[in-house]
């Protein structure tokens, strides 16, 4: 059997990464079948999709298209005016390769598409990461085929579509099942020597940076070893002295976050919805710090689901600032009772076959659609 797939979602890493990894599902699957599976994705060759997709080997089509305003401004018409240009350039894209459906992860980039697939009458497949659902998402799901839910509990929401499924957010197989110790010994990290690790997304945290440099060097911590990945663009001033600080190692990106998240004591994070559901898969013992600026500050929506069955602590960015997470901090390096209890209730958050939900609810849906 044959199948073709159209993929969209852009804008940030948040809608990027969980298409490429719906669209590597799809591949394993379709070899373990003994299937073909054809993937072409669309997007702004401008935007962070058109460097990652063509990156992973994919085949990528550049579509016209532009945010819409929250607020009703002249920019309105130039983006619907690019909106009805990408919707044609889709229209063809589909009349060439024919898929047997279109799949969004959400992001302005999506619209084009979607909006072609719908007139072109191909069914409409949505994933969506966050607790709190993106305008993109929720505008087009009414009458989708299927949407697949990163967090529980989001079947109102998406109501209007034909079929709702919860199937968490896909990550790495090899972030299940490691054990503190195994991940330490791997790390060379002592068993009893307390970690804090500390990452702030791919381009990093000033707020969590800031707190890194700072307290490294106070006594209350001077036994701790802190490992912080600043990112690629960090904008923090790496001066001298917190160069030579004995307790801290600066990394400017962590290929494996998943070995430094479960070796942890605690580890201080923001709060996507793939790094969340690192957390879960991963068990760790996780301080979450909302990215302030995230659209709809969907960040804290997915850090209290966790929180609110005990899986982390959440602190809001001002908080942080404010010199609050010190005294939190000290107090969880200080409960090891506390910190194992975070981590059992982190470990049964974790969905472990969502790569099997995620294809068998396609398949479903698709077979629904015949």
């Amino acid at each position: 059997m044959e199948r073709r797939y159209m993929i969209t979602g852009g804008g940030t890493s948040g809608h990027i990464n969980p298409a490429l990894a719906i669209a590597e599902l799809l591949k394993e699957d379709a070899e373990t079948n003994g299937d073909i599976c054809k993937i072409i994705f669309t997007g702004k060759k401008t935007g962070l999709e058109g460097e990652l997709v063509p990156k992973a080997g994919y085949d990528f089509r550049d579509v016209e298209t532009l945010p819409m305003p929250y607020k009703p401004t002249p920019q309105v018409l130039k983006a619907m005016s690019a909106n009805r240009r990408g919707k044609k350039q889709c229209l063809a894209l589909i009349e060439e390769f024919k898929p047997d459906c279109v799949i969004s992860t959400g992001g302005y980039v999506s619209a084009p598409l979607i909006m072609a697939a719908k007139k072109a009458k191909v069914p409409v497949m949505i994933h969506e990461a966050n607790a709190f659902p993106g305008r993109a998402n929720k505008l087009f799901a009414k009458g989708s085929a299927l949407v697949m839910t990163g967090f529980p509990g989001q079947e109102k929401i998406f109501s209007k579509a034909k079929k709702v499924v919860y199937t968490g957010n896909p990550v790495r197989n090899n972030m299940f099942g490691r054990t503190k110790e195994e991940s330490r010994n791997e790390l060379g990290i002592s068993p009893d020597r307390k970690l804090v690790f500390v990452m702030g997304g791919s381009l990093g945290s000033a707020t969590l940076t800031n707190f890194v440099f700072e307290n490294a060097k106070k006594p209350d911590f001077k036994d701790i070893h802190f490992v912080i990945s600043v990112g690629k663009h960090n904008s923090v001033e790496i001066t001298e002295e917190v160069r030579n600080l004995p307790n801290l190692e600066i990394k400017d990106y962590i290929n494996r976050p998943d070995l430094y998240m479960s070796a942890a004591d605690c580890s201080i994070l923001r709060a996507g919805a793939v790094t969340c559901a690192e957390i879960t898969a991963t068990g760790a013992c996780a301080i979450m710090v909302p990215y302030p600026f995230a659209a709809h500050d969907h960040q804290t929506y997915n850090a209290n689901s966790l929180a609110k069955k005990g899986a982390g602590i959440v602190i809001s960015d001002d908080d942080v600032k404010a010199g609050k997470l010190e005294g939190v901090l000290v107090d969880l390096l200080n409960d090891p009772a506390r910190q194992e209890q975070i981590r059992k209730a982190s470990l049964a958050l974790a969905i472990k076959d969502t790569g099997k939900r995620i294809t068998d609810a396609i398949k479903a849906a698709l077979g629904n659609e015949r």
